[in-house]
């Protein structure tokens, strides 16, 4: 039976853009261009550490205990360091700013494999597109650099609802600026409990953008995962 969608939802990191190269690369090019000497490896290993310790005192970018997401992340680069053996502070805020900066522009993003085609055609098929992402308020601008946010209809980050999936409040959140029931709803992501699963639970209907190196999931319908984003073109034109 053809679903009977106005609106689509969307993910971003991994799912419409991907950075680059990784994390622990990107922080070594900015050390070296300061001087200071640091292996990526390390810088890799140190960067999951310093952004999970974090995660974990300060969720969602401590947006509900005072702290913005602007210092929050500036904190995690020079804890990033820290943990590699630089302790230089003039030199890591220095960095860290750059980083910061960085990371808002289309320097460090890639689209996803068939990204652009895919929101043109369900933009043209008439959908209501927005975005639910946990991420912080440089998202907006991030999707403009990529040429990708005149798709859509709002951008919703966990840092402006003050809430991060799978909290199904942000879904909620998400359905009224869309003015729909949630079974007129889908959401596109590609992490199984954050994306899948917390959209299902709002009523929405859901697709599993499966990447590699994910384990499948047992439990999700083969007709609602998608192994490339142009597949939902077939779902949602029927």
């Amino acid at each position: 039976a053809m679903l009977r969608l106005r609106l689509l939802t969307w993910d971003v990191k991994d799912t419409l853009l991907r950075l680059r190269q990784p994390v622990g690369e990107s922080y070594w090019a900015e050390a070296q261009a300061h001087g200071v000497r640091v292996q990526p490896e390390a810088l890799t290993r140190s960067f999951r550490e310093a952004y999970g310790a974090q995660s974990r005192r300060f969720p969602n970018y401590g947006c509900s205990q005072g702290l913005s997401s602007r210092q929050w992340w500036l904190d995690v680069v020079k804890q990033t360091f820290r943990l590699s053996g630089v302790h230089e502070d003039a030199v890591l805020s220095l960095i860290a700013e750059n980083l910061y900066r960085d990371y808002c522009s289309a320097h460090n993003w890639e689209l996803m494999p068939g990204a652009s085609e895919t929101l043109s055609r369900c933009c043209q098929r008439g959908f209501h597109m927005g975005v639910v992402s946990n991420f912080d308020n440089r998202l907006e601008n991030i999707l403009a650099q990529c040429n990708l946010r005149h798709h859509f209809d709002f951008v919703l980050t966990s840092e402006d609802a003050g809430i991060a999936k799978p909290d199904r409040r942000i879904f909620e959140k998400a359905l009224r600026l869309g003015r729909v029931l949630p079974e007129q709803a889908a959401h596109v992501g590609d992490d199984y409990a954050k994306d899948y699963q917390a959209a299902r639970e709002v009523g929405m209907h859901s697709f599993l953008l499966h990447t590699a190196g994910r384990g499948m999931q047992p439990e999700v319908p083969p007709g609602h995962i998608l192994p490339t984003l142009s597949h939902l073109l077939a779902v949602v034109e029927k």
